[in-house]
């Protein structure tokens, strides 16, 4: 067999499998991808055509043009994050990816509060590290005496999500910062993955990792709130030593990141993105009061995601049932340890989530 041993405990993403089977639908209701339904806005786009059309078509430095890095750095100096040094990445994944690359070695065992967005889990087993599993079930709060229980002399780093992908939770300050006191205690790295952080709805802002402890790794990108998925634009902000060894990585991984869409996340760092989010707001709205009184669910305060729990308590069996009612949605067993949630992203047009609902209800 030519494939390395590395690939043993890798499987394709059980999103990508859904949205796949949906592709192969006629009008499926597809509530299972979590893309927001805007396009890019206008002004972005525009200026993204500019560049190109001056040419800035070239390669760019490995570690981003100088003067997105420091747009990045003052938006995270406005947030009061704490960091050395700024790199730009191809989107937040391709950040995970480079971390992973120069933190994990085999055995390295890596804390992950359930649930947990898909992709840490396999980039830590890729590296021949160890998952392990925080449960935050059934508010999905962050309990001190939990990650305590499940550190050991191999852990080597905390990953905080937040707001989460798949709950929509926003974990308090006061449980972020009795994450902070343990790994303080205990000299460990924390990877905050913000990709969210504007995805805020009954708050001004969301508190992050890195705002209170200095050994934090943060991890920002584009994708989400400006609706940039295809221009694959993330950033990393952290220790120095870090981010050096990121970069050099990242100039025989990667090389360098796309050049034009640089130049628009410049103009995209000032953009307001306030109407977006009130309106994300009101689809939360709408899905949660669609479905409270059917499911046992937490409200979401961030994201675009929401994570009911399913009658009978088996996600899968679930999803089948709602596959062959046309509706698309993914059982929380990509997403966690446990198999009795299902997500739900409402980043789609009402009209979908109404149909979604609907559907969701008659199947409850």
């Amino acid at each position: 067999m030519l494939i390395s041993d590395r690939l043993r405990n890798i499987r394709p993403s059980g999103v990508r499998r859904i949205f796949d089977l949906a592709r192969q639908m006629k009008d499926p209701i597809n509530l299972s991808i979590g893309e927001p339904d805007f396009d890019i806005p206008e002004p972005l786009k525009e200026e993204g055509i500019a560049w190109i059309k001056k040419g800035f078509n070239k390669y760019t430095p490995t570690q981003g043009i100088p003067e997105l890095r420091e747009k990045i750095a003052s938006h995270l100096r406005k947030k009061g994050v704490h960091f050395e040094e700024v790199m730009v990445t191809a989107g937040v994944t391709g950040g995970l990816l480079l971390a992973s690359l120069a933190l994990i070695d085999p055995g390295d065992e890596v804390i992950l509060p359930d649930p947990f967005f898909v992709m840490y889990e396999y980039q830590i087993l890729l590296m021949g590290g160890v998952p392990v599993f925080v449960d935050t079930y059934p508010d999905f709060r962050l309990r001190g005496k939990e990650f305590v229980r499940k550190l050991s002399k191999k852990t080597k780093l905390i990953i905080i999500n937040s707001p989460n992908n798949p709950s929509g939770a926003i974990y308090p300050k006061e449980d972020l910062m009795g994450v902070v006191r343990i790994a303080r205690e205990r000299n460990l790295l924390i990877l905050s993955d913000d990709i969210y952080d504007d995805f805020v709805f009954d708050a001004p802002s969301c508190p992050c990792i890195g705002q209170f402890y200095e050994n934090t790794l943060t991890l920002g990108g584009f994708s989400k709130s400006w609706g940039m998925t295809g221009w694959r634009l993330g950033y990393a902000a952290g220790p120095k030593g870090i981010l050096q060894e990121m970069i050099t990585l990242q100039q025989y991984t990667f090389s360098s990141v796309n050049s034009f869409a640089q130049k628009a996340a410049i103009k995209a760092l000032d953009f307001n993105v306030k109407d977006y989010i009130e309106a994300y707001k009101k689809k939360r709205d709408l899905v949660y009061h669609g479905l409270k009184e059917r499911f046992h669910v937490q409200k979401p305060q961030g994201a675009f995601y929401i994570f009911p729990e399913v009658p009978g308590g088996n996600a899968e069996a679930f999803v089948e049932k709602a596959i062959r009612q046309n509706l698309f949605i993914v059982p929380g067993s990509v997403f966690s340890k446990r198999n009795t949630h299902v997500r739900i992203s409402f980043a789609a047009s009402d009209e979908t989530l109404q149909k979604g609902i609907e559907t969701l209800r008659r199947i409850s």
